[in-house]
């Protein structure tokens, strides 16, 4: 085997890293709704959305091959390169995570390889055209699609149900999010898993150890499917609140029709090798359930700064990625300088989110913050 230096040994941990942050930013993708609704406790949600991400890395690896050969030249990236993309995309995970901004972690890892592999490679170094087809075509397509799938599901559900009394028919939508919520954790670990999967086999492939167009071992299947999945259990409440409270006003009817909806949509990318963003999905579940819903409230100023995220996401990840790459290329000085400012981020991050720490105990509370954004941003 060939020889595996350092630097690829803490690339391949820094990808790992950033399989965590994916984790804990993306768990409301599956789970907030059922939360918000009471169909799950929070800590029993995060705990089977962590198992079930587990379980969902071994499904498919289509979609790592996309990341590892697709959207970038793998003959020209190299671990330096590879470890400036991670940095841009851990930083702004981190950020929006802060802000409580449900943005794609996929974009923000597609986004810092991007800017890294142009500035480190040139611009013969990224697949531009795999990347207007297999990632910005379905981040416009699938949250349409699923808010169109969510809404006409919801719509249905409320008149099948419309002369049953409310608590058998809440009743029941709250069981069925069990198995639908679950259904999303397993396709979020399908989808968003193998992102990480595709970028330590990008590393591989860059350093000799593996051949160009190379599958992914079973070891770093193993790897990201645990990274991902202990990040989903930590939470990541701070999403979990916006994603389940303030975007619309989540019933159990609607949570059932959204989760579904963006399961349909996962899985069926996933297969195809589309590498999608689940938050874009998910967010388009959950805002055509409401408006699916008679009288439900759609707070689109919300919903507008979820998209203005959404826009930002790829090129401020990879601007980010294309700073970090032209002080990473400079040698092994520029790595320890680039790890060293990530690290300095991550810490202060942390240490601001805990001035208002948003718990298991308070994540359907909108708080004191969230209150006067509410205030100030009257539901139409």
């Amino acid at each position: 085997m060939t020889h595996i230096s350092l630097l690829v040994i803490v690339v391949i941990i820094t990808a790992l890293a950033f399989d965590f942050t994916n984790g804990f930013h993306d768990t409301a993708n599956a789970m907030a709704t059922s939360i918000a609704t009471g169909a799950l406790r929070p800590k029993v949600a995060v705990l089977i959305c962590g198992v079930l991400n587990l379980a969902g890395a071994f499904l498919s690896t289509k979609v790592a091959q996309t990341i590892s050969s697709g959207i970038v030249n793998d003959k020209l990236a190299t671990p330096a390169i590879i470890f400036a993309g991670l940095i841009g995309a851990i930083v702004w995970n981190l950020g929006t995570w802060l802000l409580g901004l449900p943005s794609s972690s996929s974009h923000a890892l597609f986004g810092g390889l991007i800017g890294a592999v142009w500035v480190g490679a040139g611009v013969n170094g990224v697949h531009f055209d795999q990347v207007i087809s297999k990632i910005l075509l379905p981040a416009v397509a699938s949250p349409l699609i699923a808010g169109i799938a969510a809404l006409i599901a919801t719509y249905l559900a409320y008149q099948i149900n419309r002369r049953t009394r409310e608590g058998p028919v809440t009743s029941g939508f709250r069981h069925g999010q069990t198995i639908s919520a679950s259904l999303v954790s397993l396709a979020h670990g399908t989808n968003d898993a193998q992102k990480t999967m595709g970028v330590i086999t990008l590393t591989l492939i860059s350093a000799g150890a593996l051949a160009s167009g190379a599958t992914p071992p079973y070891w770093v299947i193993a790897a990201a499917g645990l990274a991902i999945a202990l990040g989903t259990y930590s939470g990541g409440w701070r999403i979990i609140r916006t994603m389940g409270n303030r975007l619309t006003d989540i019933a159990a009817p609607q949570g059932f029709a959204a989760e579904a909806s963006s399961t349909a949509v996962i899985l069926s990318s996933a297969n195809l090798g589309f590498a999608l963003s689940t938050t874009h999905v998910v967010a388009g579940s959950v805002l055509g359930s409401g408006l699916g819903r008679r009288l439900a409230q759609v707070r689109w100023s919300v919903a507008g700064q979820m998209a203005l995220a959404w826009l930002l996401t790829l090129p401020a990840a990879g601007a980010v990625g294309a700073i970090a790459a032209a002080i990473a290329i400079q040698g092994t000085v520029g790595v320890v300088i680039i790890g060293i400012a990530a690290v300095a981020v991550g810490v202060t991050v942390y240490a601001v989110s805990r001035r208002e720490p948003v718990t298991a105990g308070n994540v359907n509370d909108v708080g004191p913050i969230g209150a006067q954004r509410e205030a100030l941003s009257p539901a139409s």
